[in-house]
């Protein structure tokens, strides 16, 4: 018996209908022979219904009390699916992250797993139940209930198969697979049958909601195969995985964007070595990620320092950066929150000429300013004012001929 770990997302259970519907294609692999651990998100819209309520009790929630809030909302749809199934005479049991031994570090709100302990997975596994387990969290070594991120119960199924050595990882969700570009901008949009981890990576890294970056890295350090297909349709997805791509000819796989990018520049930094450090360090230390940065040359041993970030980490970055420019003496700190970003993704692009200048043309002749560029061995991003992020999604998607299943090389 091959052993699968599955993830239903929000939509896929968002009401009881839904979650009999998961209970369904559960019960019907589970009866085919396949040991199974399924992972579930908190039902549609409950994440963002407790935030809301939390806006109503508090201007500053607790970090600690917001993770065991927000924590609750996969509990409810655990165990109702364990219910669900238990309808259809299948063993079922339900666990809390914790129960299924996810051990994070004490970042409330952004916890990385440390480790997992499977001990009690595998027992429920040879009774011969299935697992359900509630992604999104985990605990830490203080006994305290720790969540990962919005969107981050991707992270969970791909954790559990590496530590479980499972056959493969299935993300079901309300999309069929990962597509040459979001389908609901360009409509000629194209379902990749395959994509490599290093360009899921990259996908994920830069805008693409399909899978959360730190499940794409987990998937490739342990060579997890991870499959994304729909929760509603019995149709193939796309497999992401390890090895040459299928389609060897089409070197720009797909357009990934994001609409939720700001800016920091800190003008007039003194040009003096350690200044760089002292600025992204206590970002760091706060978990903010910083993308793009940009610094300009010297002029009378005074620079300009520019960098993006997401625009949701803007009010938490500003008041850092601002008390560090008063400390190094910069003339002064400006923000600009109404970015975003659009790149193309594929192996290779670094590696043949051409690839830049064909999408710096296209987006010119959409009439679309770029004012910061970062690249990567297979990826390019162009930094673009929000508006004209879905011109460019198109422009750039009818300029490398994704809607064809093959493209020669330039």
């Amino acid at each position: 018996m091959a052993l699968f770990v599955q993830k239903y997302g929000g939509t896929s259970v968002a009401d009881a209908e839904r979650i009999q519907n998961v209970a369904r294609r559960v019960a019907a692999r589970h009866r085919a022979g396949d040991k199974l651990v399924v992972v579930v998100s908190a039902m549609g819209k409950t994440t963002d219904q407790l935030l809301e309520l939390v806006s109503q009790v508090s201007d500053q929630p607790e970090a600690r009390e917001l993770d065991v809030l927000l924590s609750t909302g996969e509990m409810v749809t655990k165990t109702l699916v364990a219910m669900a199934l238990h309808s259809l005479g299948v063993e079922a049991v339900s666990l809390t992250g914790a129960q299924a031994g996810l051990r994070t570090d004490t970042a409330h709100g952004r916890a990385r797993i440390l480790g997992v302990e499977t001990a009690r997975i595998e027992r429920e596994l040879e009774r011969g139940r299935v697992v359900i387990v509630a992604g999104f969290q985990g605990i830490s070594e203080e006994m305290e209930v720790t969540t990962m991120g919005r969107g981050a119960s991707d992270i969970t199924p791909v954790a559990l198969a590496a530590a479980l050595d499972a056959k493969q990882c299935e993300i079901y969700t309300d999309v069929d697979g990962v597509y040459s570009a979001d389908p609901r901008i360009e409509p000629n949009a194209r379902k990749l049958s395959d994509i490599t981890y290093e360009e899921m990576l990259e996908f994920s890294s830069v805008g693409a909601g399909v899978l959360h970056p730190r499940a794409s890295e987990l998937g490739m350090v342990y060579n997890i195969p991870i499959i994304v297909a729909s929760s509603f349709k019995d149709e193939p997805g796309t497999i992401i995985h390890g090895g040459v791509s299928m389609e060897q000819f089409n070197r720009v796989r797909g357009i990934a964007h994001d609409s939720q990018v700001a800016k920091v520049t800190v003008r007039g930094v003194p040009d003096r070595p350690g200044i760089a450090a002292g600025i992204f360090e206590p970002l760091a230390e706060h978990r903010i990620s910083v993308d793009t940065i940009v610094q300009n040359a010297s002029v009378e041993r005074l620079t300009d320092l520019t960098f993006t970030l997401a625009a949701g980490e803007l009010q938490a970055a500003t008041p850092i950066v601002q008390e560090l420019a008063n400390k190094i003496g910069a003339a002064e700190v400006v923000a600009d929150d109404d970015l975003g970003k659009v790149s193309i993704v594929g192996t290779g692009i670094q590696s043949a000429p051409g690839y830049a200048s064909r999408m710096f043309r296209a987006l010119s002749d959409a009439g679309i300013n770029v004012e910061m560029i970062s690249t990567s061995e297979i990826r390019i991003t162009c930094i673009i004012r929000r508006a004209d992020v879905e011109n460019a999604v198109r422009a750039l998607h009818a300029a490398f001929e994704l809607e064809k299943a093959d493209v020669a090389e330039l």
